[in-house]
């Protein structure tokens, strides 16, 4: 009677751990659904201004320490959008991050386009950053700020970073960072590029 009682109670067990993990990965199927639902919605909506006429000096360029421009959707402020053709992802970017935030969409971590040390974070669902383990040196990242201004970068390395290591991530060393946690969360997957100027091309 005893071992009965005890199978009982094992196979209860196994039940219940079992309903929480499809519990749990039927949630996070559909918070991931959620999440790209939200930056297509953002995009139909986020001003990107045409860029600059031919010949003309952008003014960041006049002025490479200017606050980036922002246009203001729901409430939040965006400076543009990412576009990394190699994961088929065009995102909008929030201006500053926080846990909040990333639920949305990626954000500026650091920096600025107009300098080197451009740090953007991103969620690792996979609407938004969490296949950016998939991307390889060479691959394309684009960045389009509010104003029409396009900033091509080239992916140089991939690296794996401690959450405690946030002075080697915003090493200006690169023009670019993108970088999301892992999926236990317990490390940082890390792009670094370097920017393709036009005199480059």
């Amino acid at each position: 009677m005893r071992r009965r009682k005890g199978a009982f109670a094992l196979i209860s067990i196994g039940c219940l751990l079992l309903i929480a993990a499809l519990t749990l990965g039927g949630y996070n199927l559909w918070d991931d659904y959620r999440a790209g639902q939200s930056v297509s919605g953002i995009l139909d909506h986020l001003p990107i201004q045409k860029p600059p006429a031919s010949g003309a000096t952008p003014d960041y360029i006049l002025n490479p320490d200017m606050e980036m421009p922002t246009e203001e959707i729901d409430g939040y402020l965006y400076i543009g959008k990412v576009t990394i053709p190699a994961l088929e992802l065009e995102l909008p970017v929030m201006d500053t991050w926080d846990y909040t935030r990333m639920k949305i969409a990626p954000c500026r971590y650091v920096g600025t386009a107009y300098r080197p040390g451009f740090v953007l974070c991103g969620h690792n669902y996979t609407s938004h950053f969490g296949r950016l383990k998939n991307l390889t040196p060479g691959d394309s990242v684009f960045f389009t700020d509010v104003t029409g201004n396009e900033f091509s970068y080239e992916v140089a390395e991939k690296e794996t970073l401690a959450p405690s290591a946030v002075e080697e991530m915003k090493s200006d060393d690169w023009d670019l960072t993108l970088f999301s946690c892992t999926l236990d969360g317990q490390a940082r997957v890390t792009i670094r590029c370097r920017q393709i100027r036009a005199q480059d091309k």
